[in-house]
């Protein structure tokens, strides 16, 4: 089983990316596309980042038989609203949200009975917006796919087999458990960053200026992150509250003991635990998600 048309419904990084690497990957793949803002998708047109931009989601969805919302996890629920009458039978919904159980519960109450397997291909930069989509976006970076109970294996497989064309990496796990992982591994680092960036620009003994001119490199790759679209994630915090505010109270008592390790010269406590940490960022690098180049081999060129 495979998907002749598929519809990307948001054509930012992630849309206008599936978009490009589906002409890439997957030639014989019909795409159409939509997005609500009008400029976006006189831009996605010039950009080619589907095979045909339609003027309404209705439209782009007729006939596919995989749909992928590309949207902010918040507004699932309202696109899902404006394509329930267009989809036809048989016709897969999924997702690239980074919040499962929210986006599979507002899907689910938008569109009874439709064939639901969200996904969450674990890959993005700091940008957003259709100019900054690239067709190599998905190459060795994990999709997470989190179908509910019962949904057709040879579905999920299809879905799979798209990914996997697409040059991401693919492993299935229930809503919940992707939830709890993204939580630590992705939204906590992300509410990490927006939160020490802030405090930087907020310092009165230090100027701006000052946290501009000699920012070292852990700063640097803060605001990274914290440059990433705030749209798209406040409506991750909002929509995985449970399990984010699980990991923060467990951050939070870490950094506790860390606090009173430097308060009472406990050197050792210090010690092993970065060793520790140290050994984590071998085994990311081990497994190919990230360069173990000086300055992440990002070049002179970048930042």
């Amino acid at each position: 089983m495979s998907f002749d048309k598929v519809a990307i419904i948001g054509l930012g990084l992630l849309g206008g990316s599936i978009g490009l690497a589906t002409a890439r990957y997957l030639p014989g793949v019909v795409t159409t596309g939509y997005d609500a803002d009008p400029a976006v998708r006189a831009r996605a047109a010039e950009l080619g980042l589907a095979g045909t931009i339609c003027a309404s989601a209705a439209d782009a969805v007729t006939d596919a038989d995989l749909v992928i919302l590309c949207v902010p996890v918040g507004a699932m629920g309202d696109a899902a609203i404006e394509i329930a009458g267009a989809l036809r039978p048989g016709c897969v919904i999924s997702d690239v949200g980074s919040s499962k159980q929210s986006v599979l519960a507002a899907l689910n109450k938008a569109l009874p009975g439709t064939t639901i397997i969200p996904a969450h291909p674990v890959a993005g930069t700091e940008h957003s917006g259709p100019d900054a989509g690239f067709a190599s976006l998905f190459h060795s970076r994990w999709c997470i796919i989190t179908p509910p109970e019962g949904t057709d294996s040879a579905l999920v497989d299809a879905l799979s087999a798209f990914w996997s064309a697409l040059g991401a990496k693919v492993d299935v796990m229930s809503p919940r458990h992707h939830d709890l992982v993204l939580a630590v591994t992705s939204h906590l680092p992300h509410l990490i960053a927006y939160t020490i960036v802030g405090t930087a620009s907020d310092l009165e003994e230090v100027t701006r200026s000052e946290v501009i001119k000699y920012s070292a490199g852990g700063f640097r790759d803060f605001t990274r992150i914290a440059a990433s679209d705030p749209t798209m994630w406040r409506d991750v915090f909002l929509n995985n509250k449970e399990a984010v505010l699980q990991m923060l109270q467990r951050f939070t008592e870490d950094l506790t003991a860390l606090q009173r390790a430097i308060r009472v010269g406990d050197g050792d406590t210090l010690f092993d635990h970065f060793t520790r940490t140290r050994a984590i960022r071998r085994s990311i690098i081990d497994e190919g998600q990230d360069d173990a180049r000086p300055d992440f081999g990002r070049g002179d060129h970048e930042d």
